[in-house]
């Protein structure tokens, strides 16, 4: 829709909109020389390193390169697409944004859809409340939701009566409640789609009704029943608890992927806020692309079944061929007879959050899962092995994860192979790229396979649990920062455990998770989801860095920025030139 906005429009609206004023209704700016600065609402940090130029237009942030202007800010921090961006900026300026005839046709018809369906949602929730709602009430109450939960998540109920809805309805809202399916037309005459069912409204990114799950109270043969597709509601596209996630965690750092409604909400009760579902009966890439432009980090957690299994390998599949570096996917099958719903009820919220740090990473998981009843010493299921694997690993695009796994799938085949690209030539003999080497069979030299330390980004909760285990004297300072951020629970539990056994150094520690059985089992999975462990060396610096941000790593990340956010340099602005000059020299001093 973007394309049906004059750019003339754009412009113009951007430059009636005060920057400062706009960034600074959300966050708190503080004012430095004509510029303002502030701590980074995209990424932790301790110091300010987001800076608003509103002589210029943009905002930079030197510690994660978040960049841009005012729409691209309301965009990042309210989650909109282009077209709401440019709307809510024009409400604000005192605009209307001058659409052409077709595509405000089409924008009015969105709203009127979605106006029917938040009423529907209104009535749902008011029948809850009444006589007829006693049932659904009964049946939250015994799968042990409080009433702060269900108003979160705006739970509801639909009447048994065939029409209630229906017959509740404005006039000018019934043809959108039938265009939408929420009423059926199929025999003839109106009828409500949703009947005896708790209902469950999907909501889009803005917080509008675009479809309903609804789950029986009778004996319906079908338990659970969602809205068909409509001009609002594409099942493939839409994230279930994805509006309540952004709203309760302002950053989203993951997202844990579960199967139903009920998970959802049970893991929301218990303050697992990032938990969220699919909508369907498979992970496929539409799902998939729509999650990933939310976060970069994404758990699933399914049932430890058969039918979990195959769900959590179709999404390992629909994966492949979006993973690129950057991205971290991890699994977590639960026990065989559980679901999210009934484990954190059992076992408590902090419990469950350990399974959800030890989750699998996708490359463990797949070599798990493609060696399964297989003996690798035996030539023949390592042959195997490789048949399962190598057209899986096709799929990936070229990145550093891709080679590193390929260097994996070889080395449990016990393979010395180099993997030639399938769209890389072969040389005129036809064997392949054999260089100097091992002998291959026909006496070429085969070039030995080149194991080289892959560089892998951690996240800051496993680097600082990383550092404590090489220098354990760095726990006071580690669990002073944990405390200002509470995405570092991994690392708080850890230094506060180290601190309250008086450990001094790395023997005692390692002597003690070895010998002292709770520690074992507190800890057993604290590294799981670390693929690549870095040298000590690159450990401490990291960890160090967190603790103890220097002007020199702000010097550096600013030079990094000026390098690489324009084209060439004829593309800086003189103040920019000179800005670079003055770095250079610092660097060279």
């Amino acid at each position: 829709m973007s394309g049906l906005i004059p750019q003339r429009f754009v412009e113009d609206l951007l430059d009636r909109i005060d920057l400062a004023e706009l960034i600074g209704s959300r966050i708190t700016l503080k004012k430095a020389g004509g510029n303002y600065k502030a701590c980074c609402p995209f990424h932790d940090e301790k110091t300010p390193s987001f800076n608003v130029r509103p002589d210029k237009g943009f905002y930079h942030c030197f510690g994660c390169g978040a960049h841009g202007d005012a729409i691209s800010f309301v965009r990042e921090f309210d989650g909109l697409g282009f077209t709401d961006a440019v709307e809510e900026l024009a409400k604000r300026a005192g605009l209307e944004v001058p659409y052409d005839k077709t595509a405000r046709q089409e924008i009015q018809q969105a709203r009127t859809l979605t106006d029917a369906l938040d009423y529907a949602s209104q009535f749902y929730r008011q029948a809850l409340l009444g006589s007829q709602g006693a049932i659904a009430r009964d049946y939250l109450n015994q799968r042990g939701l409080d009433q702060g939960i269900i108003e979160r998540y705006q739970l509801g109920y639909a009447p048994g009566t065939g029409t209630a809805l229906f017959d509740s309805a404005p006039a000018d809202l019934r043809g959108p409640l039938l265009e939408t399916g929420t009423v059926s037309d199929r025999y003839g005459r109106p009828r409500d789609l949703f009947r005896n069912r708790v209902m469950f409204p999907i909501r889009n990114t803005r917080g509008r009704t675009v479809a309903f799950g609804g789950r029986t109270l009778g004996d319906d043969k079908a338990k659970y029943i969602n809205s068909p597709e409509s001009d609002v509601f594409h099942k493939s596209r839409e994230i279930y608890g994805l509006y309540e996630a952004k709203q309760a965690l302002r950053q989203l750092d993951r997202l844990l992927v579960v199967e139903g409604y009920m998970d959802v909400i049970a893991l929301a009760q218990y303050g697992i806020d990032f938990a969220v579902a699919t909508l369907g009966t498979a992970t496929n890439r539409d799902n998939l692309s729509a999650l990933l432009k939310q976060v970069r980090h994404l758990v699933f957690c399914f049932d430890g079944d058969a039918a979990g299994y195959r769900a959590a390998d179709r999404a390992m599949e629909n994966a492949l061929e979006l993973l690129t570096d950057g991205l971290h996917l991890q699994f977590l099958m639960l026990p065989d007879g559980e679901d999210p719903d009934t484990l954190v009820r059992k076992e408590g919220p902090e419990a469950f959050r350990q399974r959800i740090d030890g989750a699998t990473p996708l490359s463990r998981y797949l070599f798990n899962r493609q060696s399964e009843g297989l003996d690798l010493s035996l030539p023949e299921h390592r042959g195997e092995l490789r048949a399962r694997a190598e057209p899986l690993l096709n799929k990936m695009p070229k990145s550093t994860l891709r080679d590193a796994m390929w260097h994996e799938m070889l080395r449990l085949c016990g393979g010395r192979r180099e993997w030639q690209p399938r769209d890389n030539k072969r040389d005129n003999r036809g064997a392949g790229n054999f260089g100097r080497g091992d002998r291959g069979r026909f006496g070429d030299r085969r070039e030995r396979i080149r194991e080289e330390r892959i560089d892998v980004r951690l996240s800051k909760d496993s680097m600082l649990c990383l550092a404590l285990l090489e220098a354990p004297d760095l726990a006071a300072e580690v669990a002073e920062l944990c405390r200002s951020d509470r995405q570092l629970h991994q690392a708080r539990s850890f230094a506060e455990w180290i601190l309250g056994q008086q450990i001094a150094g790395q023997r005692q520690l390692l002597h003690t998770l070895a010998t002292d059985d709770a520690a074992r089992t507190r800890f057993y999975r604290l590294f799981d989801g670390i693929e690549h462990v870095p040298a000590r060396e690159k450990t401490l610096a990291g960890a160090r860095e967190l603790l103890t941000p220097d002007q020199e790593a702000s010097r550096k990340q600013r030079l990094g920025a000026l390098l690489t956010e324009k084209r060439s340099l004829a593309d800086l602005t003189e103040a920019e030139r000179n800005e670079l000059r003055a770095l250079s020299r610092q660097s060279e001093e």
